[in-house]
């Protein structure tokens, strides 16, 4: 296993991290509460025998039985071997002591006197605003620090990357962050961008989603043959070397549901490094990267001219499900995102067609038009 600095600690983390949201389940359902718990039991030690030392979970995965099983499988002597992560479900807390009731309960599941690094989790502007400071919960995460119940305050992050500047530079006592990263998201959420803004203030950086919740795994053919005839590497592989090739990374977190998923993120760790890759083989993720983007239905680039929309529609997340839908194959996951995390009052169903927006847009995409179709996919199952 290879080993990185973590930010400013004086210790290295594994490259690789393991993800506890993607458990096996018993019935076959990815993310159900139904966790195969043996299998999974089998696949954390492992990993952890192999050298991982970063253990990822979170109050809600897998219906708030993640951390159980997590749990039990640092039992034994592993607990001693890792570092474990976990993360306060901001959404849930209406008020401050809701956060000290929250991680007792995660302490307990988890079977441990002290979360090493605790993150408040899925941090964007509202909850930034209206629950974490708000609510005063750094002066709270701070008394668990001090109490030892945490070791490492950080934090996970989707929203823009002016936010993201926002919350870190909001706060001094941040040691790390969590962001989703990929050759795909290089100017998405915070970005590369991001990831060098994070990094130059002596945060460590962890990743998730290197392969864009397993999207870039099974690409399509007309990306395959951008890799072939350049060597033996995986999909898996080009997109995971990509991630450790950067410096300011402190490692990467794969939500594993097999133990061939394991076996294989293991040796790709194994022959990571910073610098690893040279210009030919980015050459390869620059063309894959533009492969994909030629599969684009609507050419959006995010620049968010179009907002606010006066009936308060989300255009350039809409655009980007409806895009992603079609780009990876992967419509189900962007309808559920549609469904569960979306506001009703954000989605494209609530556009009227007053097209104030268009005479904003640069790229003259007809806003009018599409969102109705991208409704018609996304919320009525329609096919493209």
């Amino acid at each position: 296993m290879q080993y990185r600095k973590f930010g400013k600690l004086d210790w290295h983390a594994s490259a690789l991290g393991f993800g506890c949201m993607r458990l096996p389940t018993l019935d076959g359902k990815p993310l159900s509460g139904n966790i195969n718990e043996d299998e999974s039991i089998r696949m954390i030690r492992y990993a952890i025998d192999h050298g991982v030392n970063y253990i990822d979970t979170a109050y809600p995965y897998h219906d708030k039985n993640s951390e159980i099983i997590t749990g039990k499988a640092l039992k034994d002597g592993y607990r001693e071997k890792v570092k474990v992560a976990t993360k306060s479900p901001v959404w849930g807390i209406s008020k401050t002591e809701d956060f000290d009731k929250y991680l007792n309960r995660q302490l307990e599941k988890l079977q441990t006197d002290q979360i090493d690094f605790y993150l408040f989790h899925g941090l964007d502007k509202k909850r930034w605003d209206n629950v974490v400071l708000k609510l005063n919960l750094l002066e709270r995460a701070e008394s668990a620090l001090r109490d030892g119940k945490i070791g490492y305050l950080g934090f996970s992050f989707h929203d823009r990357y002016e936010v993201f500047q926002e919350i870190i530079d909001g706060y001094n006592g941040w040691t790390f962050c969590q962001i989703q990263y990929n050759y795909m998201d290089i100017e998405h959420q915070a970005g590369s961008k991001g990831l060098r803004y994070a990094a130059s203030k002596g945060l460590a950086v962890v990743i998730m989603e290197p392969l864009l919740g397993g999207r870039l795994a099974n690409p399509p053919a007309t990306v395959l043959d951008v890799f072939k005839g350049h060597g033996e590497r995986t999909p898996v592989d080009w997109a995971l070397q990509w991630v450790w090739n950067q410096p300011e990374v402190s490692l990467l977190l794969s939500g594993m549901s097999t133990m061939r998923q394991v076996e294989e993120n293991i040796l790709s760790a194994n022959k990571s490094g910073t610098g690893s890759m040279g210009a030919e083989e980015l050459e390869v993720i620059q063309k894959a990267r533009a492969k994909y983007k030629e599969m684009t239905l609507i050419p959006c680039t995010k620049c968010g001219y179009c907002l606010p929309c006066p009936n308060g529609v989300n255009i350039p997340r809409n655009i980007k499900l409806f895009n992603d839908g079609f780009t990876y194959g992967d419509v189900e996951t962007c309808r559920s995102i549609y469904a569960n995390f979306m506001a009703a009052a954000n989605r494209a169903v609530a556009c009227i067609q007053c097209k104030e927006c268009e005479e904003k847009c640069p790229q003259k995409i007809i806003i009018s038009e599409w969102m109705p179709k991208a409704h018609a996919v996304l919320g009525e199952g329609k096919p493209y």
